[in-house]
């Protein structure tokens, strides 16, 4: 079965401030034991703060290292997951449901892409 990388993209400057409180946390968990008892996770996290994180540039023969955070980014990979899925559909089927735990005044999306095995 294919595996299928999906990308959380988020802003860092509008980050909520409301708690979402402990109903989240039960939903996000009965998912991730879900999708973990399918066989269908293989891996996942959230990542830390661009503020964190170092971006290398190579270009024109060179290479440049620029320290975060990346305030110029509107959007960042804020988390992922890899899965094995038995197609896109299913796929997006997982990532729509992992967006819909969330809050409706959050603002998230995700980016699934196939994994090139060659």
């Amino acid at each position: 079965m294919p595996r299928f990388l999906t990308m959380i993209h988020s802003s860092e400057q509008n980050v909520p401030v409301e708690d979402p409180g402990p109903e989240f946390g039960e939903r996000m968990g009965a998912l991730l034991e879900e999708i973990t008892k399918a066989g269908v996770m293989l891996e996942t996290a959230a990542l830390a703060p661009t503020s964190d994180g170092t971006r290398i540039t190579w270009s024109g023969g060179t290479t440049t290292y620029t320290d975060g955070p990346f305030t110029e980014s509107k959007e960042v990979v804020g988390g992922y997951s890899i899965i094995r899925a038995k197609d896109k559909a299913e796929a997006l089927e997982w990532a729509d449901r992992f967006l819909r735990i969330h809050p409706a005044s959050w603002s998230l999306s995700a980016e699934v892409r196939l994994i090139d095995e060659g």
